[in-house]
């Protein structure tokens, strides 16, 4: 079976898996959304298993996962509407696709250059920043102490900033330098999560927050592993945060 038929019975088997949890008891629901995206772990293991490094183990497959588990979570807030929710299923089952054929070209593109390389750079930091969009509302939506919103941000965004960085080089192994940026990005969004806890802002102003400066992060921290960052490109990000701030404080008023 070739690897795009694969992709396209992995999108309509998770599009029914979501659809099934709405079935479930609620109670059983967060269970439920956990195996949906152990599931897509091990499917999308068995769409990219030819030569697949165990270094895409921890880059590559876990994209797939944490999109099924964030649009899952997401799926719990929606009304109680037929419309909206068959749209986001054909929209989950297309988005999934999408990221099946973008961690293709990362996985076939390990140790040379093709033209899709930067096509699949665009879509997968569109995603990253939607999944973290939907994972920040879904947090910050169970109303837990500070340090659990932290702890749970950290965790959740960590395999997305490793994947970001890591498809700029697509090197063979995870080098250190992509490990240590990666790591120091997530703690950084992880401090911010505890700190927007204590503060009576809404919660979709914070999962914004916490994307924009995950955009931030991750553009300088791209720029820096291609090296091309120079002050232009420092001084233009730092206008887009001060942006950014200035905009969180004027228009996303406190409860």
């Amino acid at each position: 079976m070739r690897r795009r038929e694969k992709f396209v019975i992995i999108s309509i088997l998770l599009s029914l898996g979501l659809a099934l949890i709405q079935l479930i008891d609620l109670d059983y629901r967060y269970l439920a959304v956990a195996a949906l995206g152990g599931l897509s772990y091990l499917l999308s293991l068995w769409a990219l298993k030819d030569d697949l490094q165990p270094v895409e183990a921890l880059t590559i497959v876990p994209f797939p996962s944490l999109y099924a588990v964030s649009v899952a979570l997401f799926y719990f807030l929606l009304p109680e509407n037929i419309v909206s929710r068959v749209s986001i299923l054909i929209l989950f089952g297309v988005g999934m696709y999408a990221l099946f054929l973008v961690s293709n070209i990362y996985s076939v593109s390990k140790g040379r250059t093709i033209q899709l390389v930067h096509a699949a750079h665009a879509i997968s930091l569109l995603f990253t920043l939607l999944i973290s969009l939907l994972l920040g509302n879904s947090i910050f939506s169970l109303r837990l102490p500070f340090y659990l919103n932290s702890g749970l941000i950290f965790v959740t965004y960590l395999p997305l900033i490793l994947m970001s960085l890591w498809s700029i080089r697509i090197e063979q192994k995870l080098g250190r330098e992509v490990l240590t940026l990666s790591l120091l990005l997530t703690l950084i969004l992880a401090e911010l999560a505890a700190l927007l806890s204590l503060i009576p802002i809404s919660i979709w102003n914070v999962a914004l927050l916490l994307m924009a400066v995950l955009y931030i992060g991750l553009g300088i921290l791209h720029n820096h592993l291609r090296g091309i960052l120079f002050q232009k490109a420092m001084v233009e990000y730092s206008l887009v945060a001060g942006l950014v701030a200035v905009i969180f404080f004027l228009i996303f008023p406190l409860k």
